[in-house]
């Protein structure tokens, strides 16, 4: 079987965010970069649990520049067996999946994985998008994945409950909490990590359809104020006189 696993390299949680002078692009100056998390946890550790059990190859795919080659390194050393960089800046969700599915076209994947999100944009768009250039079936947020022959059933949570599904292989799906635990690379993973094929990919033709206006940081947490519990009249009258609804 063959796996794609599309991987986002995204600013730490812990960063200090900030943009450019006129606000249309992010400062990455002085930011840690990381794998994010939902494309980590969950969608490469679950393709490779799969490969280890049934056999195939895991691919790892990153859309970015050079620099995220560290990122795609850490992709292998968990056990992804080969990574293609894409070299392009992505600048929307609509180039990202384009150029996945250019790639991705003619490879015959049984499955594509994407994180549910990326933590820094969370538009959960590009797996859509990749799934309606391939014309495959899509699954969103899913929380567990099995595979019997060509099929998969699939389960994921829905308000009040969990729906479980089943598809047919090829699909594209996007993987949520519970369908894989972390795995922190060991030190046999690191070193063969650094042997193991990464190909440059050149990008496709696209014309973008959107562009960044501008950024904007959220406005500043206004001063907490602490009443009392036995003064409920001042509580009232901060309530119905001071309190925001947002």
């Amino acid at each position: 079987m063959k796996f794609l696993v599309c991987i986002s390299q995204t600013p730490d949680t812990t960063a200090k965010i900030s943009f450019n002078g006129d606000g249309t692009e992010f400062n990455a100056a002085g930011v840690q970069f990381i794998m994010n998390p939902y494309d980590e946890w969950y969608a490469l550790v679950r393709a490779c649990e799969i490969r280890e059990a049934l056999g195939g190859t895991v691919v790892a795919l990153n859309v970015g520049p050079a620099a995220n080659e560290t990122t795609i390194r850490k992709a292998l050393a968990i056990g992804a067996d080969e990574a293609v960089r894409i070299n392009a800046d992505p600048k929307s969700a609509a180039f990202t999946a384009k150029q996945i599915a250019a790639y991705a076209a003619d490879q015959k994947f049984d499955i594509i994985f994407f994180g549910k999100e990326t933590i820094d944009h969370n538009g959960s768009e590009v797996g859509a998008m990749v799934a309606e250039y391939l014309d495959l079936p899509y699954v969103s947020y899913a929380s567990k994945l099995d595979l019997n022959g060509n099929v998969a059933a699939i389960e994921r949570e829905i308000e009040g409950g969990v729906e479980e599904l089943e598809v047919d292989l090829p699909f594209v799906l996007s993987a949520a909490k519970g369908m894989a635990e972390q795995r922190i690379p060991n030190m046999r993973g690191i070193m063969t990590a650094r042997t193991k094929p990464l190909t440059e990919v050149q990008p496709v033709a696209f014309d973008e359809n959107s562009k960044v206006v501008q950024y904007t940081l959220p406005p500043a947490k206004a001063g907490v104020k602490l009443i009392d519990p036995e003064n409920m009249d001042e509580l009232v009258r901060l309530l119905h006189e001071e309190a925001k609804v947002i």
